[in-house]
């Protein structure tokens, strides 16, 4: 087994790249997720080139615990990375923002966790299914788990899995939800994924008939609380998860935005032969669309920024903060979602052909918009309970807060 290193003794031993080197690796790297979308559509997973070519960038690394051959990097650095690579092949990227994001989780984890995963290898990926859909049992050490676990992007290339789970007391009461941390020799991956938006993210559904997950693999996905780790694992579980699903929308409708740009500035009318750049028509959906993008970019820079002041401060960020964050993540889908189809609508009848690549964003853009993390409707009407004095709902992520204080 390696030997685990402090986290200054690898932060010395390693070169690690600056947040501008890795957003330029991003960049580099969009054209050929744009040459290879229409095929990880028609094979409906991510290539393991694509992924390797993630895994060389470092980018599995931004967040990996520092102790772990990682670089522990802001998780807004991840954001902004997630934001360029969602410009080329939205389903490549939906992969590398699932698969990448769960370093983070191992923050809130005991090391024995991440020995177990990175002692003989700091490459190991792994992949996830968080909603409850098994069976849990507590037993002595840990948990028994079985069922099907649907939905886990990117889990062909993952060698471990984070798989979600109710825990109960005696009288069958839930108490608490759980991640917990199972080896690809746990599950059998079910071939099921057949979607009509990010067909290439491969997220087929787990099949775990007995396993055993002992204590130090799982953590509660409810309870936030201080850990003695680095401080960029003190943010909220629902703030640097859900706002990763919704930096990678942005980078999608970016993507529509670039695309829409590349046709628009070749295409003639066929009433007048005159370049359809000319259009006010054109032009005007083309400025509304940039602005829904920029100020849904803007917004998670804005509360990274915030809850950053914060956690620097080996603080926690307070329920007032967390509770506006949520919605600010949320509303990402929907902004995003109508940013594209006010470009879609302008391409009439040439959008609708599947050879069109402004159609299949179009259609990644509203899967993603349908993803669990960006319900703003629920989330607003969340924020506007609590505001006006009401009961915040039970068993939503990192809202049972437990203050650095109390």
């Amino acid at each position: 087994m390696n030997q685990v290193l402090k986290k200054s003794e690898v932060i010395a031993c390693q070169q690690i790249p600056s947040e501008a080197e890795l957003l330029q690796r991003a960049r580099d790297l969009i054209p050929m997720l744009l040459e290879k979308a229409s095929s990880v559509e028609k094979n409906r997973m991510v290539s393991k080139e694509t992924i390797q070519a993630f895994v060389d960038a470092g980018f599995f690394k931004i967040l990996q615990p520092a102790q772990f051959g990682g670089w522990e990097m802001n998780p807004s650095v991840f954001y902004k990375v997630l934001m360029e690579l969602g410009r080329g092949c939205c389903s490549s990227a939906w992969n590398m923002m699932i698969l990448g994001i769960h370093q983070w989780e191992f923050g809130s984890m005991p090391e024995q966790a991440c020995i177990d995963v990175w002692g003989e290898d700091d490459r190991a990926i792994i992949a996830s299914s968080y909603p409850p859909f098994g069976k849990v049992e507590e037993v002595e050490g840990g948990y028994r788990i079985s069922g099907t676990w649907k939905t886990s992007s990117g889990c062909d290339h993952g060698q471990w899995a984070f798989l979600g789970g109710l825990r109960k007391d005696a009288e069958g009461k839930v108490i608490d939800r759980l991640s917990m941390l199972v080896s690809a020799d746990d599950y059998e991956i079910i071939d099921d994924w057949h979607t009509f938006g990010l067909s290439g993210t491969g997220s087929k559904s787990l099949l775990v008939k007995d396993a055993f997950v002992p204590y130090h693999r799982a953590h509660s996905l409810i309870k936030y609380e201080y850990n003695e780790r680095g401080n960029h694992y003190l943010y909220p579980f629902n703030q640097v998860f859900f706002g990763a699903v919704s930096s990678l929308i942005v980078g999608m409708a970016q993507g529509g935005v670039d695309e829409y740009i590349r046709q628009m500035s070749v295409r003639t009318n066929t009433t007048d032969g005159n370049n359809a750049s000319l259009s006010p028509y054109v032009k005007d959906r083309l400025g509304n669309a940039v602005v829904r993008v920029r100020t849904a970019r803007a917004r998670l820079l804005q509360m990274m920024a915030e809850s950053t002041e914060i956690v620097e401060r080996r603080e926690l960020v307070p329920t007032f903060e967390r509770v506006h964050y949520m919605l600010d993540i949320a509303r990402v889908g929907r902004e995003c979602e109508e940013a594209v189809m006010l470009l879609f609508k302008a391409t009439s009848a040439r959008g609708i052909y599947l050879d069109n690549p402004l159609q299949r964003i179009l259609r990644d853009v509203i899967a993603a918009a349908n993803h669990i993390t960006q319900n703003a409707d629920d989330t607003a009407g969340m924020l506007g309970a609590y505001l006006l004095g009401q009961q915040l709902p039970p068993m939503i992520f990192g809202l049972e807060a437990v203050s650095i204080n109390d």
